[in-house]
């Protein structure tokens, strides 16, 4: 089986004669062998591993992704960001504490961005309704001018 894992960069991991697959989406954690059926998931914040032919484990941190397995002969990982590494624990301590720290900033960012449209949305929509004493344009109705007239 080959293993490709790609980022919007550089191509990580070109794997090929791979045995076994470990990955994790949001269902927890799962295997893939030659054979597997056609599989499409999104990954999350995790460890991807594989065995080789020989029966050595490679590991590789990933920001979440897609995962696909193509006629059971080809697996590809398409994934925003990762980190190869032969150090199973050093990965998950350091690398998934930093991905997860980027994760959650991102969803910060992204709060603080909807909260500052809604209050466009809300201000436009303030702004864009008639107020008392004023026309359907928004301006002021105009009064009877005492032009013309003698006191």
């Amino acid at each position: 089986m080959n293993l490709i894992v790609s980022t919007p960069l550089t191509t990580v991991v070109n794997a090929t004669d791979v045995r076994h697959v470990r990955a994790e989406d949001a269902s927890g954690a799962f295997g893939i062998l030659c054979g597997h059926a056609d599989f499409l998931t999104a990954l999350s914040i995790g460890v991807l591993m594989w065995r080789d032919a020989v029966g050595k484990e490679h590991y590789v941190a990933l920001q979440a992704g897609m995962l696909s397995v193509q006629r059971g002969e080809s697996v590809a990982v398409a994934t925003p960001q990762a980190v190869l590494g032969d150090d199973l624990h050093q990965l998950e301590s350091e690398v998934l504490i930093q991905f997860r720290r980027q994760a959650e900033e991102e969803r910060a960012a992204r709060a603080d961005a909807q909260r500052l449209q809604l209050a466009a949305i809300r201000q436009i929509i303030r702004l864009l309704r008639p107020q008392p004493g004023a026309n359907a344009l928004g301006n002021p109705t105009p009064r009877a001018s005492n032009v013309g007239q003698q006191d």
